[in-house]
């Protein structure tokens, strides 16, 4: 009977530690600390308000000049991930960050083919990638990075189609390359607007795009050149018109290329069939 009696205390033990009913919001999933939120948000307002700069309406003040940069594909010598990786990529130039889709089991062998425009400030002459391992119940995992400088040919005018070595776990330069297609267009002339709009969220002034721990970004007044055709010593870059007939004529010769990425290097060469075909050939012929 006194075993039976603890037998009994021991089930109703063990059923005080089932759940019963819905499982919570949170159940199996890890929740990041108020600095790395912050941190997240940061990235976020800042990726938000390059996709809005960079329709080719809008210009910050004193750039020098836009870069295309075409985000290609990746080798990396190992795979991290307990099943097959799904990588992304974060591309910062200057204190602006980029990133593109995940490329889903794209593993060691991930392809992104996005093309991103940035706008040059005076002084910037490198850009940095990190690439991402995308995790489901954990912060994504950085799997491979790297600092470089833009290639002086850029700036003479050359498209530029070049495989970059990667930094890891494994060294220095060992953790695979990256294929970066790089394109330069100077912006004449600079605006000044007599109000300008400034967003601010901390008292503290932080530069240009920052992003830093526990502080929202600092972020430039930007402006519509069209805007202010007449304003003097503004030179205002007529759009080029490129008609749908022409991407699809450059689109049927690199049908494995994406029709969006041919129509922005259409435009980032003025409507140029020739350059752009060069340059699509360059993109192509490390596919």
């Amino acid at each position: 009977m006194a075993s039976s009696g603890v037998n009994t205390i021991d089930v109703q033990e063990k059923r005080k530690q089932v759940m019963v009913g819905d499982l919570p919001s949170d159940f199996l999933r890890i929740s990041p600390t108020d600095q790395q939120q912050q941190l997240s948000a940061d990235e976020q307002a800042a990726v938000a308000l390059q996709h809005q700069i960079s329709g080719g309406s809008f210009a910050p003040a004193n750039v020098t000049g836009r870069l295309s940069v075409v985000i290609s594909e990746a080798k990396l010598n190992k795979n991290y991930g307990v099943t097959r990786m799904d990588p992304y990529v974060r591309l910062r130039i200057g204190h602006t960050v980029y990133e593109t889709h995940t490329d889903y089991n794209g593993a060691k062998n991930p392809r992104w083919n996005k093309m991103f425009h940035c706008f040059l400030f005076p002084g910037v002459k490198t850009f940095s990638v990190n690439i991402y391992d995308e995790c489901a119940f954990s912060l994504d995992e950085k799997i491979a990075w790297g600092q470089y400088p833009i290639p002086e040919s850029v700036f003479n005018g050359e498209t530029v189609n070049e495989w970059f070595p990667l930094t890891g776990k494994q060294g220095e330069d060992k953790e695979g390359i990256i294929n970066i297609v790089l394109n330069y267009v100077p912006i004449p002339g600079t605006l000044v607007c007599p109000q300008p709009m400034v967003m601010v969220t901390t008292p503290t002034p932080v530069p240009y795009y920052s992003v830093v721990p526990n502080a929202m970004p600092y972020y430039a007044p930007v402006y519509p050149v069209a805007q202010y055709p007449n304003q003097p010593g503004v030179q205002a870059e007529v759009p080029v018109q490129i008609s749908d007939e022409d991407i699809k004529q450059v689109h049927e010769m690199f049908p494995n290329i994406d029709k969006e990425v041919v129509k922005t290097v259409m435009e980032s060469n003025r409507g140029n069939k020739n350059s752009t075909i060069n340059a699509l050939l360059m993109m192509n012929s490390e596919s």
